[in-house]
């Protein structure tokens, strides 16, 4: 099976992802720890991949992720490094009718999917259980949680013919449950290496001379310009409010939590992935299951509830072996947790400071995706002809299974607009609008 890392912009492998490639051949149980950020996902795709048979048109390995957003980037990785395997993620929030004619359609020898989707089709009979011999269990130690543990029973339970399994987590997990299938585990563990992820994090605090910090954390972000920031509260509403209370003071943020629909998490995410925010809002579920490469800073506008919660929020940056910055607001009468260790002090913010300039970047959203036979090239091909634009002024392209989001320079997209406004794409005509 062949691969192609350097797609994704990795020249080389890690000693952990080179281990994982030896390991995966010689061991049939393994279970991975290693920090957020080190590059987990590459780690057991490459193995996984080398133990398909593309030429055998069946399902043989099941990945299990904890959220739909995961699920898309993981096929979305497997589709830029591999166009030998057919690759479907399957996941809720879209019509299982719809995926149960893409297995039909495609016989995908992979599936990226979630506990809960992956059980419907499971109990419908959409796939054939009998032929999938290698399982991924990514996050496992969610497995553990309460609400996890009945839909992760049952469908291991129906994994009769799984020879190989691969458990992978950023925390030491106390026990593997007895539901998984062995206890019989090869142990790689990554999470005492000499430099850490946190050693490449500089951790400072920010006084809030007010209870309500929102002013303090407007005057922070404004301090850090355009840099990425991703900034964490614990609440839903507290998410809502800081994001409207940003936007009413100029500053571009998107926000997301598990009670936005999914077009609106997914138009947040893929804006802020392509720089067209520099701003994302987020609850604790943007700290497991999402990768967002290139985030220079993660702000604690609450505390979080424990200590592994710091530890998943603080490593969604200084991933790939680079640096980023981490920042805990403490309000009048709160005080630093004792596992939040201060590696740069305080940080004093000027009284003035300007807003950020806008992003370069504005999102362009289409209204056709994979379902309509849609591909990046074609998109490319149509901005650039119809369009009118050169290729500096297009950065990332995104096509889902229903829609398209595609990076423009912001200057360029009022003219754009009006130039594509009624023409067809590959034949079809559809919707173009600012995702803003």
């Amino acid at each position: 099976m062949k691969y192609d890392v350097s797609k994704l912009g990795v020249d080389f492998l890690n000693p952990m992802q080179q281990e994982m490639l030896q390991a995966v051949r010689k061991e049939r149980q393994l279970v991975l720890l290693s920090p957020t950020g080190s590059g987990k996902t590459l780690a057991y795709l490459l193995p996984l991949l080398q133990l398909m048979d593309v030429k055998k048109d069946v399902l043989q390995s099941l990945v299990l992720v904890p959220s739909r957003e995961l699920a898309i980037q993981t096929v979305d990785v497997v589709k830029r490094i591999c166009s030998e395997v057919k690759v479907l993620a399957c996941y809720g929030g879209r019509p299982a009718m719809d995926e149960h004619r893409q297995i039909n359609g495609l016989r995908p020898h992979l599936i990226i999917a979630t506990p809960g989707r992956i059980l419907d089709h499971i109990r419908k009979q959409n796939i054939n259980t009998e032929t999938v011999t290698n399982l991924v269990i990514d996050e496992f130690d969610k497995s553990l949680e309460l609400g996890f543990q009945e839909d992760m029973q049952a469908i291991l339970g129906e994994l009769k013919a799984v020879e190989r399994r691969i458990l992978l987590s950023a925390t030491d997990c106390p026990s593997i449950p007895d539901f998984v299938g062995t206890s019989d585990y090869c142990r790689l563990s990554y999470l005492d290496e000499e430099e850490p992820v946190s050693s490449r994090i500089s951790v400072r605090c920010v006084l809030s001379p007010e209870k309500d910090k929102l002013s303090t954390l407007k005057r922070l972000l404004c301090t850090l310009g355009t840099q990425k920031s991703l900034v964490f509260a614990n609440h839903r509403q507290s998410v809502e409010r800081i994001g409207a209370y940003l936007a009413s003071e100029g500053i571009m943020a998107n926000i997301f939590h598990g009670g936005m629909e999914q077009r609106d998490r997914e138009r947040a995410l893929y804006s802020f992935v392509n720089g067209s925010r520099n701003v994302f809002v987020c609850t604790d579920l943007g700290s497991r299951g999402l990768d967002i490469p290139d985030v220079d800073n993660i702000i604690h506008y609450h505390l979080p509830i424990d200590e592994e919660s710091y530890i998943h929020r603080n490593g969604r940056t200084a991933r790939w072996e680079n640096v980023g910055n981490a920042y805990l607001l403490l309000g009048p009468e709160e005080t630093l947790p004792e596992y939040a260790e201060l590696s740069d002090g305080e940080l004093q913010l000027p009284k003035s400071v300007p807003l950020p300039s806008l992003p370069l970047w504005a999102t362009i959203y289409i209204g056709k995706g994979k379902k309509d036979k849609i591909s990046r090239g074609d998109i490319l091909g149509f901005l650039s002809k119809v369009g009118g634009l050169d290729g500096k002024q297009i950065g990332r392209i995104d096509v889902l299974p229903q829609w398209s989001y595609v990076a423009v320079q912001r200057s360029a997209t009022k003219g754009l607009l009006a130039r594509i406004k009624g023409q067809k794409i590959k034949g079809i005509k559809t919707i173009f609008a600012l995702a803003e």
